[in-house]
């Protein structure tokens, strides 16, 4: 198998190719120019760059590649809700999820390789870690979802917007993480707002704080209890950073003006789905720019959790609207093919080894049954 170059033109964003083009002694508008074929035209091939010098295209195809990822596997949901695993280039393979609605086609993109967190209520989580993803591997899953959905320049925009919630924790990868957004937000990239744009995090306080110094797109923050006891055992990076001072750096991200950040809240049954939870988590986000995503509970096998009753679901959001919170009710998308949220796992190797005591749990568990 030949190796493939050393340099992947996707881990750049318009700064690092103009950074890479001026000290091999081009002109930094070669970086435009690349960009458009690569992301506004869907072009990977250097002998079709026709605006660009025989000589340099000669040098790229020499020197540099576009490497994206193979497809292991396109399923589609009966909602319509497109999942796929894409197969890197070190065998592991990661799952990105595609939810078309009448007014935005929304794509979930994956950040890690597994996921280093443990959130107790997550399928990814069991299935441990392996790595990060580089910008490439990031800013692929955009281009491969755009171009395996159609999207032309010419046409509607089928992919409009991003949310950065598929498998790992985006902020543990934060450089390729915002060098892959700042691909997405550039007029010679994907063109998408800020506001189109979405970053969850389980609430990485410094990174919060860094990135809105350096991208400040939408801020999602799984948060799922109303208290830090609660919440250690659901997200264990509570620990580190408890809520008190993640919903400060919510305050600061957003500043003053209309905007919001949206607060996660997986609906586990008898866990924290009680009217005494959601008039906590009134008391908890009083003050605070906030839109709160009730998102039902996704199974998957091992899990200890169930999901809440919908009349449950109904009563909670009652108690949060009546308080004046923005409050939304996530539709399940896509769980026919593991494709909701909270249900991506992908395949790689686990260098936790999270997952073997997940299979050891599951194999107990059977034994008991």
């Amino acid at each position: 198998m030949t190796a493939s170059p050393t340099i992947n033109l996707l881990d750049y964003d318009r700064a690092g190719l103009e950074a890479y083009f001026t000290a091999r002694g081009e002109q930094p508008f070669r970086a435009t120019q690349l960009m458009k074929w690569i992301y506004g035209q869907g072009v990977t091939d250097f002998a079709a760059m026709t605006n660009i010098s025989k000589a340099l295209r000669a040098g790229l195809a020499a020197g540099t590649s576009i490497r994206l990822p193979e497809i292991a596997a396109d399923d589609v949901s009966d909602d319509g809700s497109r999942k796929w695993l894409f197969r890197l280039e070190d065998g592991n393979c990661i799952e990105t999820v595609f939810i078309p609605e009448a007014d935005r086609g929304t794509l979930c993109v994956s950040s890690q390789v597994g996921c280093m967190l443990n959130c107790s209520f997550c399928s990814t989580a069991s299935q441990g870690f392996n790595r990060n993803l580089s910008t490439g591997e990031i800013i692929a899953q955009v281009w491969m979802a755009a171009h395996l959905l159609g999207q032309r320049p010419d046409t509607p925009r089928q992919v409009s917007n991003v949310v950065m919630m598929g498998m790992g924790e985006p902020l543990l990868n934060y450089d390729n993480v915002v060098r892959a957004i700042r691909i997405m937000l550039d007029d010679y990239g994907y063109g998408l707002s800020k506001r189109r744009v979405t970053l969850s995090t389980a609430g990485v306080i410094p990174a919060i704080r860094q990135l809105r110094e350096d991208c400040d797109v939408s801020l999602a923050v799984s948060l799922h209890a109303p208290d830090d006891a609660l919440r250690n055992e659901l997200v264990p990076l509570n620990r580190k950073y408890p809520i008190g001072e993640l919903l400060d750096s919510c305050r600061e991200y957003v500043g003053e003006g209309r905007r919001r950040v949206t607060f996660e809240y997986v609906m586990l049954a008898g866990i924290n789905d009680t009217d005494r939870h959601a008039r906590e988590l009134v008391r908890c986000l009083r003050g605070v720019p906030a839109k709160v995503n009730l998102i039902p509970f996704n199974p998957f096998p091992a899990t200890r959790y169930r999901r809440s009753d919908q009349s449950r679901i109904d009563r909670f959001f009652a108690i949060l609207n009546r308080a004046g919170i923005v409050t939304i009710t996530r539709r399940t998308r896509g769980d026919d093919i593991d494709a909701a949220c909270g249900q991506l796992a992908g395949e790689f190797r686990d260098r936790t080894r999270r997952r073997e005591r997940v299979q050891a749990t599951i194999q107990v568990q059977g034994h008991v049954q």
